[in-house]
């Protein structure tokens, strides 16, 4: 970069503007005011513009087990059969669920080291525990003696 007499960097006009910052504006900025260097006309349009808005972020951590999961301890033979119809087990919890007037849902299960865990929509409540509880112990091809409560 070329230096003017006041220690001021000369930049170009693509360097002083931001990512917010339409060329063209700073253009026009520029025409109007002839003895502005490239930082006071970043400095005009920001006035101009306004701030950007800060990128928006999703925030999310989970350290650990989370409120809205239920885990069903089982051995590693059921939860292989379970998890082969999984999007079905999905449909019927939550057809069962609803005619039980609650407003949880499955979202969707998923295999665990310990057993199956289901991922629900709202932190359930102990009546939704016991309907997802009686329906994986009433599933035909999964010994219930190996399921334990959730």
């Amino acid at each position: 970069m070329n230096q003017v007499g006041n220690n001021n960097p000369v930049r170009s006009y693509a360097q002083a503007t931001k990512t917010s910052a339409n060329t063209l504006d700073v253009l026009k900025i520029k025409e109007a005011f002839l003895a502005l260097n490239a930082n006071k006309i970043n400095q005009v349009n920001n006035i101009i513009k306004g701030n950007p808005k800060p990128k928006l972020r999703i925030q999310m951590i989970t350290k650990g087990p989370l409120r809205k999961q239920v885990i069903i301890p089982m051995s590693k033979e059921n939860n292989n059969a379970f998890m082969k119809k999984s999007s079905l087990h999905v449909a019927n919890i939550n057809r069962q669920l609803c005619n039980a007037k609650s407003k949880v849902l499955v979202d969707y299960i998923q295999s665990d080291p310990l057993g199956v865990t289901i991922i629900t929509n709202k932190v359930s409540q102990q009546s939704d525990l016991l309907i997802i509880d009686q329906y994986v112990k009433n599933y035909n091809n999964i010994n219930t003696l190996q399921v334990e409560e959730p």
